[in-house]
């Protein structure tokens, strides 16, 4: 699997509705491509997860792989990403003022509570073909068929 362009990856739960809009806002507010993505429930999403000590048994959080090596889960893992954005969506990161507590608290209800009231998928999200570079499993198989694999 080819991270090795020291770009950050951020793990979702792909069935979830809520979760790919967070993804599609991602994509719209980074046009210099700085984060790539990998569903929790991907092949790529399992192993990442696997080879920074996380349990992928239990996808309830969005994880950001930053380009450091360091490793971000729930509300830090979200104004994370807001750091890489353009415009006034660079302003959730100033949601680092408010408690980390507090912050995960709010953070779980959603999560708990996405499926409810955002709804979900039968399957993983399907990047558009022009985008298919920015999804570690999607170009991993692309460049798998490419040579032949």
């Amino acid at each position: 699997m080819d991270i090795s362009n020291n770009k950050p990856v951020l793990l979702f739960d792909g069935v979830c509705n809520l979760c790919n809009g967070w993804v599609n806002y991602v994509i719209d507010h980074d046009p210099e491509s700085h984060i790539r993505f990998a569903p929790l429930q991907s092949r790529a999403g399992e192993k990442l997860l696997e080879a920074h000590g996380l349990d992928s048994e239990k996808p309830d959080s969005v994880v950001l792989l930053d380009r450091d090596n360091r490793v971000y889960e729930r509300s830090d893992a979200v104004l994370r990403v807001a750091a890489y954005l353009k415009g006034l969506p660079r302003l959730l990161r100033m949601g680092v003022m408010v408690p980390r507590t507090l912050r995960n608290l709010i953070y779980d209800l959603v999560a708990r509570n996405r499926y409810r009231w955002f709804g979900r998928r039968d399957q993983c999200r399907m990047p558009d073909p022009g985008l298919k570079d920015r999804f570690l499993e999607m170009s991993d198989q692309t460049r798998e068929e490419e040579e032949g694999g």
